[in-house]
């Protein structure tokens, strides 16, 4: 919702918005547009008299606002709804889809197009360091967006990527979430092809080809040219080298090498489907390649947010098990055998209802230290953790989580901190207290 407000007021319109618990790098970023923040849903807001209230489906039936909206017939629409009719009508669409990896995928690829001169739109869940921030319009025909399965608003229980019409679709990956939402994987897979529905035939679909549940959805029908990515007959790659470097295949071909500082599996997966489906776009593979060695990668994707007494704190999304895993595998291959304490925030819905908390202990078994923070879940997270033994510690004050992190740390670790949200700015505690140690 913030990348949207930001390309309406790039649009020429004039923008405020309201929500609660607003915080970098969205917060920072809409105040640099000149965008006006009001915290909270407040009725009154109806007496700036906007022509328009577009509405995200953080909010629901019983929200003040929502409800002074109703009872006064006023216009609304949801955020993809407003953004496929006022902007990407007319564009190619290239749209990334998953569980994981949309984000560093759709900025993968709206820099690629980027380098190759096509000075694409695009709307991004995070902020790419390449660009600075989340969402622009241009008068590009591209237009990038991360394509999300979560509903669409409180009227509209679809997910938000049937709205986007993309000519070019990546399907990364599909594993349950959003358990809050959709009852089992099946659901979400139903939603999937209704996005598979929309894509055009002389359009491309990038598909995952080691995901059955990917399998399901393009077997209950596809009208659009399939490429799939890590199998040998599609897009692979090689085994990174010590610097992380690696080989792409294009149907069983070299391509080039992809020379840069990201790391983890996950990673050059996302590379490869950017490379696929920027070459729908035109661009040549080599051209991709070496606009890849000059990606900088997502802010609050192992995002190092400083180093302390010799302990580096890091910054990332990761919320999933899957995520987690990933997350802390691709930081193992830099760091080797160095300490890494995993710190955790369940925030998610999904993690929230604890529907995933089997799978929790196992995505941070390769961690040396485990700290979670149990505030705002309803279900015994050290039972959960409990198979990691004394590795593993839960706390429900947030300071006194800060204090056993840095009590425990010791130079040369290096500090992993998860969650979809801000976290009590934990990162600038911990890194305080590290200093005071």
């Amino acid at each position: 919702m913030g990348g949207i407000a930001v390309i309406a007021k790039q649009s020429g319109h004039e923008v405020t918005g309201c929500d609660a618990n607003v915080y970098p790098p969205m917060s920072t970023q809409l105040e640099s547009q000149g965008i006006g923040l009001i915290e909270g849903w407040d009725p009154k807001q109806t007496e700036l008299r906007p022509d328009l209230f577009v509405i995200g489906n953080v909010v629901s039936r019983g929200n003040a606002l929502v409800e002074e909206i109703l009872d006064r017939n006023l216009v609304y629409s949801s955020g993809p709804q407003w953004l496929y009719e006022h902007v990407l009508q007319n564009k190619w669409v290239l749209a990334v889809a998953g569980t994981h990896g949309k984000t560093t995928t759709s900025s993968m690829a709206a820099w690629i197009l980027e380098e190759a001169g096509l000075n694409p739109g695009f709307l991004i869940g995070g902020v790419p360091e390449n660009f600075g921030l989340s969402a622009r319009v241009t008068d590009s025909p591209f237009f990038v967006i991360e394509a999300d399965e979560y509903d669409t608003a409180f009227f509209d229980k679809r997910s938000k990527f049937v709205h986007y019409h993309p000519r070019t679709a990546v399907l990364s990956n599909l594993e349950y979430d959003h358990a809050d939402i959709f009852p089992d994987l099946a659901a979400i897979e139903t939603q999937f092809h209704h996005l598979v529905r929309t894509v055009p035939r002389n359009g491309l679909i990038i598909a995952n080809g080691r995901e059955e549940s990917l399998k399901r959805v393009l077997e209950r029908g596809c009208w659009t040219p399939v490429e799939m990515i890590g199998v040998d007959d599609g897009w692979a790659s090689s085994e990174p080298d010590r610097d992380g470097d690696f080989d792409v295949r294009f149907r069983g071909k070299a391509q080039g090498t992809v020379r840069w500082d990201l790391l983890g599996e996950h990673n050059r997966h996302n590379a490869l489907a950017a490379l696929a489906a920027t070459r729908h776009g035109g661009v040549p593979i080599a051209r991709g390649i070496a606009a890849l060695a000059r990606f900088k990668n997502v802010k609050r994707r192992m995002e190092v947010r400083g180093v302390v007494n010799g302990v580096t704190v890091y910054d990332d999304f990761a919320h999933h098990p899957t995520a987690i895993q990933l997350t802390i595998a691709g930081l193992r291959a830099k760091v080797g055998k160095a300490r890494i304490l995993a710190v955790l925030e369940p925030r998610s819905a999904t993690m929230k209802l604890g529907v995933m908390k089997d799978s929790l202990a196992p995505s941070l078994s390769d961690a040396q230290l485990v700290f979670c923070y149990t505030g705002g879940i309803g279900w015994d997270a050290q039972g959960a953790l409990a198979q990691l033994g004394a590795r593993a510690a839960c706390y429900a004050d947030l300071a006194q989580l800060v204090e056993g992190v840095s009590a425990a740390a010791s130079p040369g670790d290096h500090v992993l901190v998860m969650s979809n949200g801000s976290f009590g700015g934990i990162h600038t505690k911990l890194l305080q207290s590290l200093a005071t140690a």
